[in-house]
């Protein structure tokens, strides 16, 4: 298959991971130029809704909004959940990748990382919303290949290689060789169950309610998958609201803690990776032995984590470079350079 623009001149075209936390643009040419949260403002004015913000902007109003006022993600588990609002979000995010709005209607070819175990309804929905946001084409490429073209993986080789994408809302993993998917498999359970599953831990143990944002900040300040030596590690001082009392207070929590409260989703993503070391064919399996493991996505972030997976597996296994960003970079190459060509496909 050739993409007669995409192998032309620089033009607007573009690809797009479209995360259920962040969403990330490469432009053709220039590399990553966007990388904001996949959160949008509806404001409701004479019982119209209109968009007050999206991104950055919407995010900080998250948990503080007045009435008439509504923060959106529409993005749930790596696929689209709220068409018209994924539809918007997707336009704002095309005049934000190219320095802002045009007088001249833009029409860019655009390749959209998907999870590979992503239903047909939920291809048609972002075609749909891409095609409506003013896309001239588009491309779909499943996330495990994105993101192992972004680590730098041999996927063009007869080389077996394997990459643990940790997004957001899902986990994939998936086995490559020769520009395919030798095995691949997701599961549910990405930085948004990380975040609930702390806010519940903290609710329980403490009587403290506290909202996404705080959540967030404490996985990314002590958040680690593995039990401290001390059995305590770090501290941090959380505000929120006492369920006893009505009224907001602070307390102090443990990395021991947060780590506690993540073990059964480590233990979800350690059990998908086992599943698809089983089901690799041996010369695959044996190839994977001498490159290890690579991980990406925003969760691949998470302390300790690449030595739980290490330990379980037996196998070496590396974060890559630019782990948030390694899928958008990862479709971006795929859509600029001839060797990928077969990697994407046409919807």
């Amino acid at each position: 298959m050739r993409f007669p623009r995409l192998f032309g001149l620089p033009s607007n075209d573009m690809a797009i991971d479209l995360g259920t936390v962040n969403t990330v643009v490469y432009l053709r040419g220039q590399g990553i130029v966007l990388n904001e949260p996949s959160v949008v403002a509806i404001e409701t004015r004479d019982g119209v809704e209109h968009v007050r913000a999206v991104g950055a902007e919407a995010k900080l109003m998250m948990g503080k909004t007045p009435e008439g006022i509504k923060t959106i993600r529409p993005m749930r588990d790596g696929v689209i959940a709220d068409l018209d609002v994924a539809e918007q979000m997707i336009k704002v995010f095309i005049d934000k990748a190219h320095g802002g709005p045009s007088r001249l209607p833009r029409h860019p070819e655009i390749a959209i990382c998907i999870p590979s175990g992503a239903t047909p309804v939920e291809r048609r929905a972002i075609r749909q919303a891409a095609t409506s946001a003013g896309a001239k084409k588009v491309y779909l490429i499943e996330e495990p290949m994105a993101a192992a073209i972004g680590a730098g993986l041999p996927v063009t080789e007869p080389v077996g290689a394997m990459v643990v994408d940790i997004g957001g809302g899902t986990t994939e993993v998936a086995v490559l060789s020769l520009r395919g998917l030798a095995y691949s498999n997701s599961a549910r359970v990405g930085g948004d169950k990380m975040d609930d599953a702390i806010a519940s831990a903290i609710r329980r143990k403490y009587n403290l309610m506290i909202g996404e944002a705080t959540a967030e900040r404490i996985k990314l300040e002590i958040g680690t998958a593995m039990m401290p030596e001390d059995g305590l590690g770090k501290v941090m001082r959380v505000k929120g609201r006492d369920l006893r009392a009505g009224v907001p207070t602070e307390i102090e929590v443990s990395q021991a803690d947060i780590a506690a409260s993540l073990a059964d989703l480590v233990g979800q993503i350690v059990e998908t990776v086992l599943n698809a070391l089983e089901m690799t064919e041996p010369e695959l399996a044996a190839d994977i032995v001498d490159q290890g493991i690579v991980m990406t996505g925003g969760g691949a972030l998470l302390a300790r984590i690449d030595e739980v997976l290490s330990v379980a597996t037996g196998l070496p296994v590396i974060v890559a470079e630019n782990a948030l960003t390694c899928v958008a970079i990862g479709a971006g190459r795929a859509m600029e350079e001839p060797i990928y060509q077969g990697v994407m496909a046409e919807i």
